[in-house]
């Protein structure tokens, strides 16, 4: 897998790798479960991983990713090492720009809303790069970056794939909806896909509009409405998403404006990482867009 660099040149993808305790301190946690289903596809893609102190520590007590080249140790987090991923994020220079985050979170911990922690987070949306919390999203990002750099299909992904069978949740903030609705027209096929499909008040009528001009049946609706977010909805899909009954959720968010029902959001966040084995949540249009692509370059596989 490569990306560009400098004019004419073109460089293996980086990413920031960083786990709360919670997801490397026992030999079945998390960062070592993502790690044994997906080292052959870091291999593959030549993956560069830019990890942070404790995580990568963890990493080679393991003895995961023996000799791989590609592994890049950071300082501990209260040395700065976070930081150094977020500054990294934003890109300092050719050698120091990373394509996105993953930060396994444990969402009752407090350093996940250290500044350093939500500024990682909000810098990936703001420059439409991945920031994957859960070890469902970061198992699916690797198969989602396999195929576009033209690898068979693993077969153990199937799971993030089989569509008919999961419920999609569709939210996007007052000046991210314009955004939604494009995506949702030029992807709707593949989004109708889904077994059921849930949004906030504003965006599932602007969604339900969209699908019936499209030729949806008038009589139902395309995706089920909940409230609006400040009146709840981002709290009534966080308990789908706990009980299990929502699987996936594309969030577009607009990083640039504090809102009053900020808590709820957040809320819902936690619900995601709380079910950090089954949640996938992506969080900008250019991420969310690549992953559709992938599910119909992974559907034309021979």
């Amino acid at each position: 897998m490569t990306y560009e660099g400098s004019p004419g040149t073109q460089r293996a993808m980086r990413i920031g790798l960083v786990a709360n305790s919670l997801h490397y301190t026992a030999p079945d946690a998390a960062l070592f479960r993502w790690l044994r289903a997906c080292e052959p596809g870091i291999r593959e893609l030549d993956l560069g991983l830019h990890v942070v102190g404790r995580t990568h520590d963890a990493i080679v007590a393991e003895g995961m990713l023996a000799g791989y080249a590609g592994l890049r140790r950071y300082p501990y987090g209260r040395d700065g090492g976070l930081m150094k991923l977020v500054a990294e994020v934003v890109g300092l220079d050719e050698e120091r720009t990373l394509d996105g985050a993953i930060y396994l979170l444990n969402p009752v911990t407090p350093s996940s809303v250290f500044p350093e922690a939500t500024a990682l987070k909000r810098q990936c949306v703001i420059h439409g790069k991945p920031f994957v919390s859960t070890l469902a999203g970061a198992r699916d990002w690797i198969e989602m970056e396999r195929i576009h750099a033209g690898f068979a299909p693993d077969p153990d992904a199937d799971r993030f794939y089989a569509l008919e069978q999961q419920t999609l949740a569709l939210i996007a903030h007052d000046a991210m909806k314009p955004q939604m609705q494009a995506f949702a027209d030029a992807h709707f096929d593949v989004l109708s896909r889904f077994a059921h499909r849930v949004a906030t008040g504003t965006t599932g009528q602007m969604l339900n509009e969209l699908a019936w001009r499209r030729g949806w049946p008038q009589d139902r609706p395309w995706a089920e409405r909940y409230r609006s977010g400040p009146m709840g909805g981002d709290a009534q899909i966080a308990d789908l998403v706990l009980e299990g009954r929502c699987h996936r959720a594309i969030f577009f968010e607009d990083p640039h404006v504090a809102r009053q029902h900020e808590a709820d959001i957040q809320l819902l966040e936690r619900a995601v990482t709380t079910v950090t084995d089954n949640a996938v949540c992506f969080t900008s249009p250019q991420v969310a867009a690549r992953w559709v692509e992938a599910v119909s370059k992974r559907a034309a596989s021979p």
